[in-house]
């Protein structure tokens, strides 16, 4: 099969070999997937290029997590009618040395789900780790029917798939952005509220929507920058439900004023969740695409060849990007 793989850390360009590998079969509980488009993530590019303290994880890595394609084969023990499904799958390379950057991936079958017809493969890349993460962070807690969910970085990969999720779960939104245009991204996808950090007090602004009530529920993009805000707008027995912290890695956690608002902090991280949780995300994403108009937003950023995957972690790396960048197979 033609793949990209990588036998050191480093630079896209640097480091991303384009060529031959041979294809894998199925193992028990597997299925094989042959794949037509593949989802890049800052996680993905900060793998390949040993950020965040993470070494070289296997001898010669396949880059990227998440993906779609077609189930070609199945292992013992699957079900013989997965084949011939159209399915996206997510967390393909996390703690495997293969991902989605080839024709073909060999994965438990329970990383898969069906992806219905009238979404094509490069929006089903988009689900992967974008939309599971957002469904962690939104329900995690139980529904929010009838609750007031702020988004911080409404317009981003998560944030935007967590407003439409938090929406059609029944709850009054808020997201913050950084521009006009991301604005009316935000309100496409369901925001209530819309609020422009760069121009305005977001926790005035959400105190003033909520009539001085606050918000039930945090789906939190920079947990550290935003602390005194989130103490400001939480509820008392709120929940933050954190998925990054990168600007601010390392923060002071102010824990008395927390422990006062009786709130409960989940740091999200969508490989190290129970395959249960996941499985329960999964079903409900597919009640989302039947449900949702149109079958849901799904934001491809830019398109790229196999060849030209250096190129889609380039895009990601820049850090402008507008969704997903998705790297088209075959």
């Amino acid at each position: 099969m033609q793949a990209i793989w990588y036998d050191r850390l480093g630079e896209a360009r640097e480091v991303l070999q384009f060529g031959e590998l041979p294809t894998p079969a199925p193992g028990a509980g597997e299925v094989l997937v042959r794949l037509r488009a593949s989802g890049v993530n800052p996680a993905d590019c900060n793998r390949r290029a040993g950020r965040l303290g993470r070494g070289q994880e296997f001898p010669r890595v396949i880059p990227n997590s998440d993906g779609a394609g077609v189930v070609a084969a199945v292992g013992a023990g699957v079900d013989a009618s997965w084949v011939g499904r159209r399915i996206w799958l997510h967390n393909g390379q996390r703690g495997r040395a293969f991902g989605t950057a080839a024709e073909y991936i060999a994965l438990d079958h329970r990383l898969v789900a069906p992806l219905p017809d009238f979404l094509d493969f490069a929006a089903g890349a988009c689900l992967g780790i974008p939309c599971m993460t957002a469904h962690q962070a939104v329900f995690r807690d139980g529904p929010v029917a009838g609750q007031t969910v702020l988004v911080t970085g409404g317009a981003g990969a998560v944030g935007h798939y967590a407003v439409q999720l938090a929406r059609w779960g029944g709850a009054r939104v808020i997201a913050t952005v950084s521009s006009p245009a991301k604005a009316a991204e935000a309100r496409a996808a369901g925001a209530d509220v819309v609020i422009d950090y760069r121009t305005e007090n977001v926790a005035a602004r959400v105190m003033d929507a909520t009539g001085g009530a606050g918000v039930e529920r945090v789906v939190e993009v920079d947990f550290g920058g935003n602390l005194d805000t989130t103490l400001e707008v939480l509820k008392v027995n709120g929940v933050v439900a954190m998925y990054s912290s990168l600007k601010t890695r390392e923060p002071v956690v102010p824990v008395i004023r927390f422990m006062f608002k009786a709130a409960t902090v989940h740091f999200i991280q969508l490989g190290l969740s129970p395959l249960a949780l996941r499985a329960q995300a999964q079903a409900d994403i597919a009640r989302w695409l039947a449900e949702a108009p149109g079958g849901g937003i799904h934001r491809v950023a830019s398109r790229h060849r196999l060849a030209d995957t250096a190129a889609a972690h380039e895009a990601v790396e820049r850090g402008d990007k507008n969704g997903t960048v998705v790297v088209e197979i075959g």
